[in-house]
C-alpha cells in the first residue's frame, strides 16, 4: 500500500512557498516566530517516517526568530546539507565514521546562505559523503520520499528535498557533484537548479577539487523560489564573471532550439521514462519551441572517466580521514560504496592524469554543443525511483555501482563541464511517482533556464503532493 505522507496543515505556513511567506512575514501577517514553530512543528511530524534530519538547532533558530533583520527571506525558516560547515553544528557528511563535534564558523557557502534573512533549523541528511543516489545507511538508516515511504527519496540532497516536498520547509540547501540538487528534485516533485560552476561562493573543501564538480544551491517547490534565492544571492555576493541572473519574474518570450536525447551517459532511460521525456518533447514543441533528438555529446568512455574521478574523491576522503578527524576516525565505519569506490581508485590510479585531462576537455565539447542548440532536454534519471533497499550500501560494491550508472545517467555531465541545469516535476511515472524532467545550457545561461521553466510550470502546472 502506498504511504504518502505530508506535514502541510492551516498553519503560519500553511501552502506558502518561500517567496510567498516572505511576502506574509514582510506584511506583519505572520511573524518569524510563528513561521519558525511552525516548521518545527512539521518536522516533527514527518520526521519519524522520512528521516530527513542529521541535527536539529531548534532553540538557535528560536533565538534568531525574534530579531531576523530586514533581508528578502528574513525569517523564513530552512536548512542547510550537512556537508557544508554552519558554526556552532557538526558536519557529518551524512557518515557516522568519526565523533562529531561543532564547526567553529560558518564556511563560506552557509555565511552567504544566511545572510539572505533564512533562519536554519539544522542539518539535513546525505548518503555518505554524497556518493549515493540514494541516502541509505547502514546505522543512520535510509531517507524516504514523502510520495511514497517504500521509496527512496534519492540524494544526496536527500534529508533536504523530503522536507521541503512535504511541506516542513518551503526552501533548503542542497548540492550537487554528480547530480545531488537534480536527483531528488526529480525524485519528490521539486525544482532542482544545478548553477554554473562559481555562480556561489562555495566551502574550501569544494573549492579545492582537481575538477570542480560541485556547485551548491537550492530545492524548492515553485520556480518563482528558486528564482528569488539566486536574486538574493547575487545581492550578498555576486561572480563577476559571469552574467548576472537578476530578478526574474516571468516566462521566456524567444522560441529556443532543444535538443532532446535519452541515450544518457554510457546508459539510457528505461522506455518509461522515454516515453514521458518525449512527451515533454511534445509540450515544448506545442509551445512553439523547435526540437531536434540528437546524440549525447560526450565521448564513449565520459562514464568510466568520471567514475574514476569520483572514486579518487572517495579515496581522498579516506586518506584524510584520521588526520582531520582525530583518534575517533574508524575507516571500518564506512559503507561499501565508499569503500568500494577508494578501492577502484587505488588500482586505477595511473590512468587519473589522463582522466582528468580527458575531463577537462568535456568543456569545448559543451561550446560546441550549445552552438547549435540554446537548450538540452533529457530525463534527470534514467528510471523511475527504486525502493529502499535497491541501493543498500551494505550490498557488494559491483552490484551498487550497476545500479548507480543505470540509474544515474543523465547528470554527471553538466558537473564536468561547469555548465547549468535545472529538474522540473514535469511528469509521473505509472505509479504515481514524480519523474523530473532536465533542461541543461551554456555556462552562465541560468536565466535562460528560469524563465523556460517559468513558462513550462505555466504550461503545466506542477503535481502538489497535499492536493
Amino acid at each position: 500500500m502506498t504511504t504518502r505522507v505530508h506535514a502541510f496543515s492551516d498553519d503560519a505556513l500553511g501552502d506558502l512557498d518561500a517567496v510567498g511567506l516572505a511576502e506574509h512575514l514582510a506584511a506583519g501577517k505572520v511573524s518569524a516566530t510563528e513561521a519558525v514553530e511552525a516548521a518545527i512543528s512539521r518536522i516533527e511530524k514527518v520526521v519519524a517516517e522520512l528521516n530527513p534530519m542529521a541535527f536539529t538547532a531548534y532553540d538557535r533558530a528560536r533565538v534568531g526568530a525574534r530579531t531576523p533583520g530586514e533581508k528578502f527571506f528574513a525569517g523564513v525558516p530552512t536548512l542547510l546539507k550537512d556537508n557544508v560547515d554552519v558554526g556552532g553544528m557538526p558536519t557529518m557528511s551524512g557518515t557516522d565514521a568519526w565523533a562529531p563535534r561543532p564547526a567553529k564558523k560558518d564556511g563560506d557557502f552557509a555565511a552567504m546562505y544566511l545572510a539572505t534573512g533564512m533562519i536554519a533549523l539544522g542539518k539535513s541528511q546525505l548518503s555518505e559523503y554524497g556518493f549515493s543516489a540514494s541516502a541509505e545507511h547502514p546505522r543512520l538508516g535510509a531517507v524516504r520520499t514523502p510520495w511514497n515511504t517504500d521509496h527512496s527519496a534519492g540524494a544526496s540532497s536527500a534529508g533536504s528535498a523530503a522536507l521541503v516536498a512535504a511541506g516542513a520547509v518551503p526552501i533548503a540547501h542542497a548540492n550537487d557533484g554528480g547530480g545531488s540538487i537534480r536527483i531528488p528534485a526529480s525524485v519528490n516533485g521539486l525544482v532542482g537548479l544545478k548553477p554554473t560552476r562559481g555562480r556561489l561562493p562555495q566551502d574550501k573543501i569544494m573549492r579545492e577539487m582537481p575538477i570542480k564538480i560541485v556547485s551548491d544551491g537550492v530545492v524548492t517547490r515553485t520556480v518563482r523560489d528558486t528564482a528569488a534565492f539566486y536574486r538574493e544571492a547575487e545581492r550578498v555576493q555576486r561572480n563577476l564573471a559571469l552574467p548576472p541572473i537578476g530578478d526574474l519574474t516571468r516566462p521566456i518570450k524567444r522560441r529556443l532550439r532543444v535538443a532532446l536525447n535519452t541515450s544518457g551517459v554510457g546508459r539510457g532511460a528505461d522506455p518509461e521514462t522515454r516515453a514521458l521525456t518525449e512527451k515533454t518533447a511534445a509540450l515544448l514543441e506545442d509551445l512553439g519551441h523547435t526540437v531536434t533528438e540528437t546524440d549525447a555529446p560526450i565521448g564513449p568512455g565520459f562514464a568510466d572517466d568520471f567514475l574514476l574521478y569520483w572514486a579518487m574523491l572517495a579515496q581522498a576522503m579516506l586518506t584524510t580521514g584520521r588526520p582531520v578527524h582525530g583518534r575517533t576516525w574508524s575507516k571500518a565505519k564506512h559503507d561499501n560504496l565508499t569503500l568500494g569506490l577508494a578501492r577502484h581508485a587505488r588500482r586505477n590510479l595511473h590512468r587519473l592524469p589522463g582522466t582528468i585531462t580527458r575531463l577537462k576537455r568535456a568543456n569545448a565539447q559543451a561550446e560546441l554543443y550549445y552552438e547549435k542548440y540554446d537548450v538540452a532536454l533529457t530525463p534527470t534519471l534514467g528510471a523511475a525511483t527504486p525502493p529502499v533497499g535497491h541501493l543498500d550500501p551494505t550490498q557488494t560494491y559491483d552490484v551498487i555501482m550497476d545500479k548507480l550508472m543505470d540509474w544515474v545517467a543523465f547528470t554527471p555531465w553538466q558537473n564536468v563541464t561547469g555548465a547549468p541545469a535545472i529538474s522540473l516535476p514535469l511528469a509521473t511515472t505509472a505509479t504515481g511517482l514524480p519523474q523530473g524532467m532536465m533542461f541543461g545550457a551554456a555556462p552562465g545561461q541560468e536565466t535562460l533556464l528560469i524563465e523556460l521553466a517559468y513558462e513550462l510550470e505555466q504550461a503545466q502546472p506542477f503535481a502538489r503532493i497535499h492536493a
